[in-house]
């Protein structure tokens, strides 16, 4: 009962897993999946342990993170409380959309459950990770919970109702998106994909390190990239006429849209 286990072995598992290797963290991992492919696989790149067994994963954490898919988080903890938990053990969930009183309701005391959503970026030790505590949470493993998250990046506490807009914000997603979307447009143009790849890297990633890095503040710079009568003012101000805008706002309305239908799971 001293090791971190991953119920789910799935991307992200393998995002935090890689992350928490890359920051030397050599406490016990183990993950149990029911694919056991995913399990050689993990076991092979990270030297974690594997547990093939539901029960016995269960019986040696100290920390149980949930990491399937919002709709499976229903059955799996069903399946767990089949065998009650005898012992206090805190619980934390990665599942998109799914509250905690629904974790709570599958499975409560002595669960005491928090949600985690960690980028994907955890890989890199360059994460962003958001936590929310319930109620009664234990201060002692509150504290391991965000030392753990803060091994693979930054960590923010924010209330739980605040949770599916901060998720469907901060997906890694909107970059790549972007990214392969501003290559796209200028390969169309004729540049070669090198060259493509090299400037809408900078257009996005350098640009933005400048905003965190500097003092200046988002509209200053704005101002100072898109002069009035330039290429990039004509840019900003034919995607703006577009729409671009409201294509934003639609599309992470669609993501709320999702973690509301995931809470109902």
């Amino acid at each position: 009962m001293n090791a971190i286990v991953f119920l789910g072995g799935g991307r992200i598992t393998s995002a935090l897993v890689a992350g928490l290797r890359l920051a030397r963290y050599r406490k016990p991992i183990v993950v149990h999946d029911r694919n056991s492919g995913k399990l050689k696989t993990l076991k092979r790149q990270y030297g974690v342990a594997v547990e093939p067994d539901l029960r016995r994963g269960v019986d040696s954490a100290r920390l149980l993170i949930i990491a399937v898919r919002p709709d499976s988080v229903g059955e799996l903890l069903k399946e767990i409380a089949k065998h009650p938990i005898r012992r206090p053990l805190p619980g934390v969930s990665l599942a998109a959309g799914f509250p905690l009183s629904n974790l709570r309701a599958h499975l409560g005391s002595p669960v005491e459950w928090a949600r985690a959503m960690p980028s994907p970026v955890c890989r890199t030790s360059q994460g962003l990770t958001a936590l929310t505590f319930a109620r009664g949470f234990p201060g002692d493993a509150r504290a391991e919970v965000r030392t753990l998250f803060a091994l693979v990046g930054k960590v923010v506490e924010i209330p739980e109702k605040q949770f599916d807009a901060f998720t469907v914000t901060f997906s890694s997603s909107h970059g790549y998106h972007a990214l392969a979307t501003l290559v796209e447009a200028a390969e169309n143009l004729g540049l070669d994909r090198k060259s493509a790849r090299l400037a809408a890297a900078h257009a996005l990633a350098d640009g933005i390190a400048a905003w965190r890095e500097g003092t200046s503040s988002l509209e200053e710079l704005l101002q100072e990239a898109a002069t009035p009568g330039g290429t990039a003012a004509a840019v900003m101000n034919a995607l703006n006429d577009s729409g671009y805008r409201q294509t934003i706002t639609r599309g992470l309305r669609a993501g709320v849209k999702q973690a509301g239908m995931n809470a109902k799971l």
